[in-house]
């Protein structure tokens, strides 16, 4: 199995400035996207430390961890380290710099090999994978709205409208530690992988989204389609998106397909 990689942010109609980050190594096969909060710049800090600082964390784990980077569990536990190590770096430039208090960031990781995809998130940012005409949401939203909806509080048709979208139970930055979720799934040969900040999630639905994943546009212009349909329906919030596309691959396997055990 092999993976491309395309990621595309912008800033929407309405913001002036763009606090998503994204970030992919695909030699690794590492996607980061992450949705940063806070005034001022803060919030575009906090995302740019967290996409740094799991990126890199990730690249040189897989650089030198050697036998154990073959199990799942290893993978599972420099996933977790990778974003809670992120969430202290942020946290403490919180705490020593008053200008960035109170910024955070919400964060979604993939690391992609041909045996298995982790994925790692924290705060809404969000994962699917569209295959065989169906497309999955891989990540469970850390937000008011989503404990609301799981809770039978309200119906997904009251979620689509509520006010309150935006109001996340996790982040980055906001505490010394944090829960980070870490899921495996089983990649197939033309699987699409979607890493998306709700600045798309909230201005499009999911009917829209399978229209633009199962087109047969290259995955440039998918991902210029679904940033641009967030925009045509109002762009209220900064867009940003990483597609990742499984092919099946012959011959010999790979450096990250061997180191991740995933051939």
């Amino acid at each position: 199995m092999i993976f491309e990689f395309v990621s595309l942010t912008h800033p929407g109609l309405v913001r002036d400035n763009n606090e998503d980050t994204v970030a992919c190594d695909a030699k690794h096969g590492i996607a980061v996207l992450a949705d940063g909060m806070g005034g001022y710049n803060a919030g575009e800090i906090a995302s740019a430390m967290a996409a740094a600082f799991v990126r890199s964390e990730l690249s040189q784990w897989l650089s030198h961890a050697g036998p154990v980077s073959s199990s799942a569990q290893g993978v599972r536990q420099a996933l977790t380290a990778a974003v809670s190590g992120a969430n202290l770096s942020i946290y403490r430039a919180a705490l020593s710099n008053p200008q960035f208090s109170g910024m955070g960031t919400t964060v979604v990781v993939g690391m992609f090999g041909s045996v298995r995809v982790m994925l790692a998130h924290v705060g809404d940012s969000r994962c699917y994978v569209w295959r065989k005409s169906r497309l999955t949401q891989l990540t469970h939203d850390h937000s008011l709205l989503q404990e609301q909806l799981d809770a039978g509080l309200i119906s997904t048709e009251q979620a689509k409208i509520a006010s309150h979208k935006n109001l996340v139970t996790r982040a980055l930055g906001v505490d010394e530690r944090v829960d980070v979720d870490v899921v495996e799934h089983l990649p197939e040969a033309d699987d699409l992988y979607l890493l998306c900040s709700d600045g798309l999630t909230d201005m499009v639905d999911d009917e829209d989204l399978v229209q633009i994943l199962a087109s047969n546009a290259s995955l440039s212009a998918k991902a210029e389609a679904l940033v641009r349909s967030a925009n045509d329906a109002g762009g209220r919030d900064n867009i940003s998106v990483i597609l990742v596309a499984a092919k099946a691959k012959s011959g010999g396997s790979g450096f990250f397909s061997r180191m991740l055990g995933l051939s």
